[in-house]
């Protein structure tokens, strides 16, 4: 494998950075609700603002999480498929598909 700078062990560093975007992107949607405590939750609601607003985002501490999870997807994606040398065409040997007779 060529482990140069502008390849990871068979991908391409573009290709790197578009799948990495595409797992953290997808990733924020996921995080983004974990110990979110709303302002109805603390019973304080401030006028004209949505009771389910977040009273504390703390997004700096959230993007940075995201990050770290992010980079464990996709490091992941690249251990299977780079690592392993696996594809979609792989698949039927780990899940066997039956015929109905």
């Amino acid at each position: 494998m060529d482990w140069s700078w502008t390849s990871l062990g068979g991908m391409g560093l573009g290709t790197a950075i578009a799948i990495y975007f595409i797992i953290w992107w997808t990733m924020i949607f996921i995080t983004l609700p974990f110990r979110m405590r709303t302002q109805l939750d603390t019973g304080h609601v401030v006028e004209a603002t949505e009771p389910s607003a977040p009273v504390r985002p703390q997004l700096g501490r959230r993007l940075w999480w995201n990050t770290l999870l992010s980079l464990g997807v996709f490091f992941l994606y690249w251990l299977v498929f780079y690592g392993f040398g696996l594809s979609v065409d792989d698949l039927p040997e780990f899940i066997p598909i039956r015929n109905p007779d």
